[in-house]
């Protein structure tokens, strides 16, 4: 491995549903501190890709390879194991938790000591801290961790669900439409959290539809289109109009991932 191995890569990735084809070739590569856009048309992939690189399906054919080594990803704990955490949309918090819950939900820390641990105590002020101590590490204004989530914004529950999947010293996020249905304000929150999980050495890949967000975070962007990637360049290459042609295919050239965007 080497600085221009990418930290994750899939290539030549099929799926099949039965007689339906959700992915023909789909591509890509994120690198560290790097934010990949991925956007596609509705039907063009991007839900299945996600899937694959979560470890919920297992692709019929192509690679996926993490620093270089190959990885056969059979379930999401295979994904998790080798540091991709991946945030759907529905996001899958309990609203009547507080944050630390839901952050340590299914990982709870037990004690303090062997006799507290050993009859399964959880240590629920060591947990708060570590999430609060997390939480200041990445720059994120939420209230209290013993704060219980029903009570938060859309744009901080986000904020705690991504927080949730890096928390652990993940190499990779995948954040799938994470400022869907959310305001202005709370939509800076989460595109602000995206920027500084770049700054902290993460590779992110955010799927959204919304060109304006791509725009503004992505380092480089690739087009899903009828479940092959058809398009790679830097943000500061390309712009939202050819973007579009690239995803409902009115562009006249298709530029693959080794192809030059410029």
């Amino acid at each position: 491995m080497n600085e221009t191995t990418p930290l994750l890569e899939l290539i030549d990735i099929h799926k099949r549903f039965g007689s339906t084809r959700a992915l023909n070739g789909a591509a890509l590569e994120v690198h560290r501190s790097e934010v990949l856009g991925l956007i596609g048309d509705n039907g063009a992939g991007k839900s299945t890709l996600v899937k694959v690189i979560a470890g919920v399906y297992q692709p019929d054919a192509g690679a996926i390879l993490l620093d270089g080594v190959e990885q056969h990803l059979q379930d999401p704990a295979d994904s998790q194991r080798v540091g991709i955490e991946t945030v759907f949309q529905n996001l899958s918090l309990v609203p009547s938790l507080e944050i630390f819950e839901n952050v340590f939900l299914n990982r709870e820390l037990y004690g303090p000591g062997r006799f507290l641990a050993a009859i399964r105590r959880m240590d629920r002020s060591r947990m708060r801290r570590i999430v609060q101590d997390s939480y200041s590490r990445l720059g994120l204004d939420l209230p209290p961790s013993d704060t219980k989530v029903v009570a938060l914004s859309g744009g901080q529950q986000q904020a705690v669900a991504i927080a949730r999947a890096v928390i652990w010293e993940r190499k990779i996020a995948v954040l799938d439409e994470p400022t869907a249905a959310l305001g202005v304000k709370q939509t800076r929150i989460v595109l602000d959290f995206i920027s500084r999980l770049r700054d902290e050495g993460l590779g992110v890949i955010l799927i959204t539809h919304n060109m304006e967000h791509v725009m503004e975070v992505a380092d480089r962007v690739t087009v899903l289109r009828l479940g092959r990637s058809v398009y790679t360049a830097c943000a500061g290459d390309t712009n939202a109009r050819l973007l579009v042609e690239q995803m409902t295919g009115a562009a006249p050239v298709a530029l693959r991932l080794d192809d030059n965007p410029s």
